[in-house]
């Protein structure tokens, strides 16, 4: 198994507004935002500093998020995105958001366990060994 297996690897906020966000995070932390459109066409941003990745804003839209604050998501590094999508239905977890690739990032997935708690899990672009050293592992 992998050393960064189930570290805490990408950080997403989910926001009503992206804009002041950004504009948030790139005055308060020096992040620079790269706008790219999920597989269903969802708008979202790759954040960088010193040109790396460090995690991503995802936009909340009506009706699907209708009543969720403003919050951050935090997903953890998993060596096999399926399998580890298979093992969470068979301990009786659901599947939020079916894995998909974030281009430079990795596939990432959105599952919840059985009390209803919500958790991302991240498949790394390339393997966990070598972005190690690249990505911040947090």
């Amino acid at each position: 198994m992998a050393t960064a297996h189930l570290k805490v690897w990408w950080h997403e906020l989910n926001t009503w507004e992206p804009d002041e966000a950004r504009h948030f995070y790139n005055v308060t932390l020096g992040w620079d935002f790269q706008p790219t459109k999920l597989p269903d066409g969802t708008r979202y941003w790759v954040a960088h500093k010193d040109g790396r990745p460090m995690g991503g804003i995802f936009q909340l839209t009506e009706p699907d998020f209708q009543g969720i604050p403003a919050h951050w998501m935090t997903y953890l590094a998993v060596d096999d995105i399926c399998a580890a999508q298979t093992r969470a239905e068979e301990a009786g977890g659901e599947i939020l958001r079916p894995a998909f690739r974030l281009h430079g990032v990795g596939r990432l997935s959105v599952v919840n366990d059985t009390s209803g708690a919500v958790i991302g899990l991240i498949e790394p672009e390339g393997h966990i060994s070598d972005i190690r050293t690249t990505v911040p592992v947090h």
